[in-house]
């Protein structure tokens, strides 16, 4: 039972792997946030009690997420991506002709529980970034 974390009258482990991007995939705007984006996420999730593995990619972001019971999905994953769309509009809110105001994230999101594949996730999340640079290397000579 080391794998379960416990709450006053419970154990559990409740962890989904997370998918969304941000609005009209723009992917020069995310390159330059991508190290600050991290941080953000972690911090964010650790307000709700929560803990974030997982990393941005260059036009979309995985993760892979533990939420305690006691808050919904949905709950949580509204919480950072609101929050976490502030943080670019303040540094790049001005300097950047399209971007407009906290609108920065698409309004979904895919979830899925993990249960007990949750290596083979943590693997896909972490060789992920490589495979969508051999895609886009493949369409360049097309």
């Amino acid at each position: 039972m080391d794998e379960f974390e416990s709450l006053s009258h419970s154990k559990w482990e409740c962890k989904q792997h997370v998918v969304f991007i941000p609005k009209y995939r723009r992917r020069v705007l995310y390159g330059q946030l991508r190290s600050h984006l991290g941080e953000v996420f972690h911090r964010l999730a650790r307000q709700k009690e929560s803990r974030i593995e997982g990393r941005p990619m260059s036009d979309h972001v995985h993760m892979l997420i533990s939420i305690p019971p006691k808050y919904a999905v949905c709950q949580v994953i509204g919480f950072v991506k609101g929050k976490s769309a502030i943080h670019p509009a303040r540094l790049y809110g001005e300097r950047q002709r399209n971007f407009s105001g906290q609108h920065f994230w698409a309004r979904g999101y895919v979830v899925s529980t993990v249960g007990r594949d949750e290596e083979a996730i943590r693997t896909y999340i972490q060789h992920q970034e490589r495979e969508d640079q051999r895609l886009d290397q493949l369409k360049l000579w097309r």
